[in-house]
């Protein structure tokens, strides 16, 4: 199998691992006010072990889903921006997701020689870090954009992004860093 080829091969299964926690409630775990979600796992492992490129495909992929998701069934707090405007909650939805593997690729690449054994984890906990700040502080934006009243959310916002923020970051070091090593360990040469 040429390097091309496993590429597309690693980046479509992760591109569908993408679809289907989205679209099932194993991805995103639905905890009033706000969800839980594990769908930047596979943007991180792909971004780590594919590059960058195939890290933006995946962040696409989350952003996608995510829109869908929001369309479908909007949680507490997306629901007063759709009421707004739809195409908030798709920026919202996707430019946040876009930015997990430019993070990632880049703190792992700026670490990786002076701390190799943790580079990984401390990249996948600033890409899903970066995740549940940017999409809540957008959405944060959006609603004082939109005349919204965030004061009464503010705290919710504040309080989903430490809580939810700091598991799926927890989450996201335990799951990623095997898997990364592992997947470079079995796939080195052809990739």
């Amino acid at each position: 199998m040429n390097k091309k080829t496993a590429r597309f091969t690693v980046t479509a299964m992760l591109a569908a691992l993408t679809f289907v926690l989205g679209m099932t409630p194993i991805g995103i775990i639905p905890i009033p006010p706000a969800n839980v979600t594990i769908m930047h796992i596979p943007v991180i492992v792909g971004t780590l072990v594919c590059g960058l490129g195939t890290g933006l495909i995946l962040g696409g992929v989350f952003g996608l889903t995510s829109t869908i998701r929001a369309f479908m069934s909007p949680s507490a707090l997306v629901s007063p921006l759709m009421g707004v405007s739809p195409l908030m909650v798709i920026f919202m939805s996707v430019a946040s997701r876009l930015m997990i593997p430019v993070v990632t690729y880049l703190v792992e690449k700026a670490i990786k020689n002076r701390y190799p054994k943790t580079a990984v984890a401390i990249a996948s906990a600033c890409g899903t870090i970066t995740n549940t700040v940017l999409y809540l502080g957008i959405m944060l934006l959006f609603y004082v954009i939109s005349g919204i009243d965030s004061s009464t959310v503010i705290s919710v916002i504040a309080g989903v992004g430490a809580l939810n923020g700091s598991c799926e970051a927890v989450a996201a070091v335990i799951i990623c860093t095997p898997v990364v090593i592992a997947l470079r360990k079995m796939l080195k040469d052809k990739i």
